[in-house]
């Protein structure tokens, strides 16, 4: 493999990558290749700007050149480091989970909102989040919710395994337990609150996303069947199940899926007492339902 970057300096070595990623047609190709810069040489930015005149040693300038490889084929800059931080909690990846992206923090932020109009339970609150991949939701939600215990589920032992280890990582083990199931087909209830990002693409239209998701995020963690609704179908009447009276359920959805969606919750007993949640882009994200006391 060629190494071109042998003998450069920190500064000129960025400056000639992010140059690299702009002829690649990177969008982001300034950020990236400060943040693939900085993570093999362990510098954030000010490091990075500190030693801008130091030489890059050997077995930098090879990582280097590994790391602005993958990029250029596509790989995104999360899966190369491994790692990505979702409502500011560093949470570790594998090939098993999506990259958490911020789209999916209106989830956090809905269900959160919905927590705050509830009287807590004479127990302990219990959370599920249905399909949790690397823990992403459900870890976030008990990082503000301290009294609280969840439950991961998912269909791939190694998302769950990855889950675990984040859960861990960030010392929330005592209070997070992760169950191998089809949605939420082994959970008993009652659950406070219940969340989910499910697969939601419709099948036609995967060969038509960004190749950093179509060929990287795990297929069955973006087909959402013909129509991109199988997944709702499958587990909105399974949670309204298992609520609580007064308990909440939170989903994420796609573009214009959130009438739809709103319908299953409705047709399931579940009452819209909310809006479904608009994400930077203006796009309807979260949707949310609510049990209400027979």
């Amino acid at each position: 493999m060629t190494d071109s970057f042998a003998g450069q300096t920190v500064e000129t070595a960025r400056r000639a990558l992010t140059a690299r990623f702009k002829a690649g047609g990177i969008d982001s190709a300034e950020l990236d290749a400060r943040t693939l810069a900085g993570a093999v040489l362990g510098l954030d930015l000010t490091g990075l700007i500190t030693a801008a005149g130091r030489l890059l040693t050997p077995a930098e300038s090879i990582r280097l050149e590994d790391f602005a490889r993958r990029r250029l084929d596509g790989e995104p800059v999360a899966r190369i480091l491994g790692t990505r931080e979702f409502w500011g909690l560093p949470l570790t990846l594998s090939a098993a989970t999506l990259v958490p992206r911020p789209d999916t923090e209106t989830v956090v932020e809905l269900a959160l909102e919905m927590q705050r109009g509830t009287p807590r339970p004479d127990r302990r609150m219990r959370i599920a989040d249905i399909g949790t991949g690397s823990g992403a939701i459900l870890l976030a939600l008990l990082s503000e919710l301290a009294d609280a215990y969840g439950i991961g589920t998912d269909i791939s032992v190694t998302a769950l395994q990855t889950a675990r280890a984040n859960a861990a990582d960030l010392g929330l083990a005592g209070r997070a337990g992760f169950v191998a199931c089809d949605y939420a087909a082994a959970l008993s209830g009652p659950f406070d609150l219940i969340v989910s990002n499910p697969p939601y693409i419709r099948s036609a239209d995967i060969a038509g996303l960004a190749a950093e998701v179509r060929d990287y995020d795990p297929l069955r963690a973006l087909d959402g069947g013909p129509d991109g609704l199988d997944a709702y179908r499958a587990l909105i009447p399974q949670a309204a199940r298992l609520l609580a009276p007064k308990g909440a359920l939170v989903v994420e959805v796609g573009q214009d899926q959130d009438g739809d969606v709103g319908g299953l919750m409705t047709a399931a007993g579940l009452t819209a007492e909310k809006p479904a949640r608009a994400d930077l882009a203006g796009i309807r994200r979260a949707v949310a339902g609510r049990k209400m006391p027979s």
